[in-house]
């Protein structure tokens, strides 16, 4: 058991790195010369258990013993119940209980989190948030079952919307250490799953030489509590030369998916499933050969069905078969005849919004239309649409907005696409950070607050102190409003560069892509007005909807304005319910966002002295400090740029 202990123990110190570059992310610096470590004890053992008594070793500062107790009689799953209480003035007992072994690590950093985000700083001492006391009796368990991460890593090592250096797995040159803490960060916040590879899947992930590195990765991943899954190409058997078709009907390709889900559950036994997307973008899918997606979802699931493996199946789904239909309904448009006609491990995966990821866009309405078959939402970490780690643009309002809109009970998962790459920060902007630890937060318990989901990280992350929780936890709330103002406000959408997505073109329209591709087949500015008009005069998408936000949608006097123009065009002149002109609200819009932008940079700047005391806290504030900096002046550009593209059309002044 010792040796054990202390083989887990000395792979974490490697791990150890200067606390002010990120690498730590929310976990603190691992301390290899901590001499007055508590005696944590277990009545059971294995690799995972071990890892949860390594963790609170080196990180409880309350007292002397903590104990882990595994009674599955508990019947808690990957929950837990953690308890500590005073004994004397800072020494606690606390214990953690649990009926898996998962469940007592999900339970160690439960408890870590509890000392860490209530006042105590790295030394154990009181800080300017609170006490040193902890007095807490909870038991909780996760709200869904499958809590995953989406990396979109190619397997060159490029990573698709990635803004944080290349994939962080080098096949054929696996960076075992970097793997075990990406675990351990997954872990402490509850991830119980990730995706390897790409959705734009290469047929390779799937040969022998692929897979010998994937189960490499599912014995780091393994014992804490993470089951790797794949992306697949739809039509791998006939790209890798085995077949001479992908016809999901065709006995010799259902034949080619049976054995090689056979080949990868000899090599991964807990391996999750596969996720996949057809006939979207140009990738291949059962379409090609005019079957549906029930009948390419279905005979992947036969394949995985005796080992209790799930297929996850995405809906954002558009393009030929679908001409001259709005962009926006087409998913609806194409999986409402098909519900109920997938198999029971099947789960359709759809974004939260019907477009693609946007700062602002109303709840998918597959969840509204999909009753039959489970419903799995799909978020993006990475923020491709929101700055792209250049900005810091905290995620968590977006996606509780979501959640006020569609039920939690109503979805069976949750998938997030990685924002994860080799930046020694992990994910580019340290403020990043909190995006990934957020999605964890709520993927376990989706009626947390942000407020306090930000209060947690930035405690673990930076400082306990009052004044900088305090005043960076109100700059993170602000900052997804105020991202919506500086880009699209009021419901305008999708007016980025061509490709890349960073930074405005409004104008944006080329011969050589779809209409559907390009800005100004959503903004539709001319000299009546702007905005796509779905409602019941228009491309009906309103009527996607359940009541009442059908009807709320559907009439411009009713629908919520940081919708309207997404369901409405809008005369330049229309009233809103500030008493100001649409034309001069928008102005005011775009004018708060970048004074947000120049805020946030003015406030970093004056907690300075605050991280900077700290021994070596300099570069991470540096860093934040130049991003904020360049975030300013693409706020500036954004408002400046599409202000003066819009006024083309409205003929009306520009307010400074």
């Amino acid at each position: 058991m010792k040796k054990s202990f202390m083989l887990i123990a000395l792979c974490l110190l490697a791990f150890a790195a200067k606390a002010d570059d990120g690498y730590n992310l929310w976990l603190g610096p691992w301390n290899p010369s901590r001499r007055d470590c508590p005696a944590v004890t277990a009545n059971a053992q294995s690799p995972t258990i071990d890892i949860a008594r390594s963790e609170l070793a080196n990180g409880w500062q309350l007292g002397s013993e903590v104990q882990l107790v595994l009674d599955k009689s508990l019947k808690l799953g990957e929950g837990f119940r953690v308890v500590a209480r005073s004994k004397t003035a800072g020494n606690h007992e606390a214990s953690v209980y649990a009926s898996s072994d998962t469940g007592l690590l999900y339970g160690a950093y439960e408890l870590l989190r509890l000392q860490n985000s209530r006042g105590i700083n790295a030394a154990g001492a009181p800080s300017a948030t609170g006490g040193n006391g902890l007095e807490v009796d909870k038991t909780e368990q996760p709200f869904y079952h499958l809590r995953l991460l989406n990396h979109w890593d190619n397997l060159d090592g490029s990573v698709e919307r990635g803004y944080a250096g290349k994939s962080i797995f080098e096949w054929f040159h696996l960076d075992e250490q970097r793997i075990r803490q990406y675990a351990r960060a997954n872990a402490s916040i509850g991830i119980n799953g990730t995706v390897l590879n790409n959705v734009n899947a290469s047929p390779k992930i799937l040969t022998q030489q692929y897979l010998q590195e994937v189960r490499k990765i599912a014995d780091i991943l393994r014992p804490y509590g993470i089951r790797v899954f794949l992306s697949i190409n739809f039509a791998s058997p006939m790209a890798l030369g085995d077949t001479k078709t992908a016809d999901p009907l065709n006995a010799r390709v259902a034949q080619w998916w049976k054995k090689k889900a056979r080949e990868i559950y000899q090599q991964i036994p807990d391996f999750g499933g596969f996720l996949v997307k057809a006939n979207s973008e140009g990738e291949p899918g059962p379409g090609d050969y005019h079957r549906t997606h029930a009948d390419g979802a279905n005979m992947l699931a036969d394949a995985l069905k005796p080992y209790r493996g799930i297929v996850m199946w995405r809906c954002f789904v558009y393009g030929a078969n679908h001409k001259n239909e709005d962009r926006v309904k087409q998913a609806v448009s194409e999986f409402k005849p098909l519900d109920g006609k997938f198999r029971d491990n099947v789960i359709l995966q759809t974004k939260n919004g019907p477009l693609d990821f946007q700062p602002r866009e109303p709840y998918s309405p597959v969840f509204d239309q999909i009753h039959h078959t489970p419903n799995m939402l799909e978020l993006q970490i990475t923020q491709e649409y929101v700055g792209q780690s250049k900005h810091l643009v905290y995620l968590a309002p977006m996606w509780r907005e979501f959640f006020l809109q569609v039920s939690p009970y109503n979805i069976k998962g949750i998938a997030g696409v990685a924002n994860v790459g080799t930046d020694r920060n992990w994910c580019g902007h340290h403020f990043s950070q909190a995006n990934w630890y957020a999605f964890g937060r709520l993927a376990w318990n989706p009626d947390l607050t942000s407020e306090a989901i930000a209060r947690e990280w930035l405690c673990q992350t930076f400082t306990s102190d009052a004044q900088f929780v305090d005043t960076m936890a109100e700059v993170m709330m602000a900052s997804r409003e105020a991202c919506v103002d500086y880009m699209m406000p009021l419901g305008l959408h999708h007016l980025f560069k061509f490709d890349h997505h960073y930074g405005p073109e409004p104008d944006g329209f080329r011969t050589d892509y779809a209409i559907e591709w390009c800005p100004v087949y959503y903004h539709k500015a001319d000299a009546d007005g702007v905005g796509f008009n779905r409602s019941s005069t228009g491309t009906g998408a309103t009527r996607q909807y359940r009541e009442p936000f059908a009807s709320l949608y559907d009439n411009v006097d009713t629908c919520p304005e940081e919708y309207l123009l997404w369901f409405h065009h809008v005369p330049w002149t229309h009233r809103m319910k500030s008493g100001r002109t649409l034309w001069q609200e928008l102005n005011v819009k775009y004018n708060h966002g970048v004074s947000e932008a120049e805020r946030f940079l003015c406030t970093w700047q004056r907690m300075k002295p605050l991280l900077t005391a700290c021994d070596g806290d300099s570069q991470r504030w540096e860093e934040v400090d130049s991003r904020l900096r360049m975030q300013v002046e693409n706020a500036r550009e954004w408002r400046d740029v599409c202000l003066k593209y819009f006024q083309t059309f409205s003929k009306q002044p520009i307010k400074e």
